[in-house]
């Protein structure tokens, strides 16, 4: 190599080992200052995630018991009804926390001891109470629904094995107003609450909301980390259902229908009560009913169904107005037609007589319901013909479910209608050999004198959700089943029925009321042909005729002290009649 060309290799060479190990140094400087600054970056953006993003997250899992429950269990919503007069919500149907106290037996070192001093402040008999302090379980409930004032008496003695919990209960204030159409709640398999029967299980979804849920990142060993992702989801509770049931009329009609059961020594009875310009549910009970929260004391599993739509009857006389109906609507019939009443008719090698087993000789369509004729009805049905019959019968809503937001509910039967032969048509024109509920009867009251409109029965007058906002229910008409006319002329017909035939009882001075009475046997669950000595009575009615404020149905079944529908369903249905037209400032339409 030359020396110039040394030289200046040399130069190079030097300057990297001049140079070199400085632009080194601040390069690792740099990148360590951009690492802090990312690292920085990470901690400020972990921070804001834990302390903004998750904040309530961690809010939640570090707070008690009742804050976590609150966070991750929904409300359930409650049902209400609303007072007429103010507007105001009265709760059939709510949550509430109550207290309860829990024995633990092995804890107890004197229990006879212990159970004289606890029995006093529990309020409970000593015997009760050492049988429990005694028992080999492991745990038991002592009581439920203690007073806090209890709890705190308590809390001062610090007996041991007696332990006190804050438990979310289903309160129920009103008692004796229809356990069958509110329902219960229940804990299931899983230990979540859910609804039966009633409104309570038909709006389990809608009441019970959605639970919520707190998702952390887990290691191996399953422990939460503390620098991992902790994700909240809030319950949503459950809506509020707002009932078309008025609670005063809801009281009355209870009331008066125990008392009809007890006094004609009956079975059980029913009384639904319905707007009929829209279809909402003013009434609705049953007796024997059921007290929701003490559904572990019912005798039988079956007082749970609601008889009004559960349960299906032979209607009777209360559906001859249905058939007379149908003919006045084809002009078939006039109120003032003409028939000659011998009797008794036979069809197809069966004798049908009146329920008189008298012979009337010519009478009128008005007095064939006037008294309430059998082979009234038949010289109408003739003259439909069974097709047009059977399509009346069927747009009445016979034979289908009315909708109403209750899921025991049964279409009833009219299968009859459609078989070969005139008897059945003949029968079933008087409310015999088919079946109705009383709700399905009291919808076609309705539709008689409401102009002729079929309405959908509805419990429901409006849902509040959770954020405020509300859906109310619209009245809705299925079909228009009659004309206007039509309803016009059975109003009158109806009328005359309780001013002058067997509804006599059922009248209110000052008012025309419609309506009709139906005394009808009850088939034998065990062999053709009907049970002897057993009977259903029931009045089916609406008032003022012209613009009726309210349709009803009054059903009392097997009574034993009276033998017509006259003497027991009319009367209870002019006392209710009598107090509706008051309690909704009804004026009246006639001189006293």
């Amino acid at each position: 190599m030359k020396e110039g060309e040394r030289g200046a290799g040399c130069a190079i060479i030097d300057g990297l080992m001049r140079y070199g190990p400085t632009y080194s140094l601040e390069r690792r400087f740099a990148f360590g200052i951009v690492g802090l600054l990312l690292l920085g970056l990470l901690i400020v953006a972990r921070l804001f995630q834990l302390q903004v993003l998750d904040a309530h997250a961690y809010q939640v899992l570090a707070s008690d018991q009742h804050v976590l429950q609150a966070a991750l269990i929904p409300k359930r919503g409650g049902l209400y009804v609303r007072d007429r007069a103010t507007g105001e919500l009265h709760p059939l149907a709510k949550d509430r926390y109550v207290w309860q106290v829990r024995v633990v037996p092995r804890e107890i070192r004197d229990p006879a001891s212990l159970a004289k001093d606890l029995a006093p402040l529990l309020v409970l008999p000593e015997a009760d109470v050492l049988a429990k302090l005694s028992a080999t379980s492991t745990s038991t409930l002592l009581a439920k629904d203690v007073p806090l004032e209890t709890i705190d008496a308590l809390r001062e003695k610090n007996w041991r094995g007696i332990a006190m919990s804050k438990m979310l209960m289903r309160w129920y204030p009103e008692k004796g107003v229809g356990g069958q159409v509110l329902g219960f709640v229940a804990t299931d398999d899983h230990h979540e609450r859910v609804g039966r029967y009633g409104l309570e299980g038909y709006f389990q979804k809608s009441l019970a909301g959605e639970a919520g849920s707190i998702v952390t990142e887990k290691d191996a060993a399953g422990r939460r980390l503390t620098i991992g992702r902790t994700d909240l989801k809030q319950a949503r509770d459950g809506n509020d259902i707002v009932l078309t049931i008025d609670r005063t009329i809801q009281y009355e009609a209870c009331v008066k229908v125990e008392e009809a059961v007890r006094r004609f020594e009956a079975v059980g009875g029913s009384v639904v009560i319905m707007d009929p310009q829209t279809g909402a549910i003013l009434a609705m009970c049953s007796t024997p009913d059921f007290d929701p929260a003490e559904v572990g004391k019912i005798p039988d599993v079956s007082v749970l169904n609601n008889p009004i739509t559960f349960y299906q009857f032979e209607p009777g006389s209360i559906f001859k107005p249905v058939t007379l109906a149908a003919a006045l609507d084809t002009e078939k019939i006039t109120p003032y037609t003409t028939y000659q009443d011998v009797g008794q008719e036979s069809i197809d090698g069966f004798t049908i007589r009146n329920s008189d087993k008298q012979a009337h000789g010519v009478q009128t369509m008005t007095e064939v319901l006037e008294k309430s004729l059998n082979t009234g009805t038949i010289f109408v049905q003739r003259l439909l013909g069974r097709d047009v019959f059977r399509d009346y019968v069927t747009r009445f809503g016979f034979g289908e479910k009315t909708g109403i937001e209750l899921r025991s509910e049964v279409a009833g039967e009219i299968d009859a209608l459609s078989r070969k032969g005139k008897v059945f048509a003949a029968t079933a024109s008087f409310g015999q050999g088919i079946s109705v509920t009383p709700l399905q009867m009291v919808q076609a009251y309705a539709a008689l004198g409401n102009g002729g409109k079929l309405m959908r029965p509805y419990l429901v007058q409006e849902v509040i959700h959770p954020d405020g906002s509300h859906e109310v229910t619209q009245p809705q008409v299925i079909r228009e089943v009659i004309s206007p006319r039509t309803s016009r002329l059975i109003s009158a017909m109806l009328v005359n029925v309780v001013e002058h035939g067997h509804g006599k009882r059922a009248a209110v001075p000052g008012y025309y009321i419609a309506g009709k009475t139906g005394t009808a046997q009850i088939p034998d669950p065990h062999a053709n042909g009907y049970l002897k000595d057993a009977t259903v009575g029931s009045f089916a009615g609406y008032g003022p005729a012209d613009h009726p404020a309210f349709v009803m149905l009054v059903k009392i079944d097997r009574p034993r002290t009276v033998q017509f529908a006259e003497s027991s369903a009319g009367p209870i249905f002019g006392e209710l009649a009598k107090f509706l037209l008051s309690y909704l400032h009804v004026p009246p339409d006639r001189s006293l």
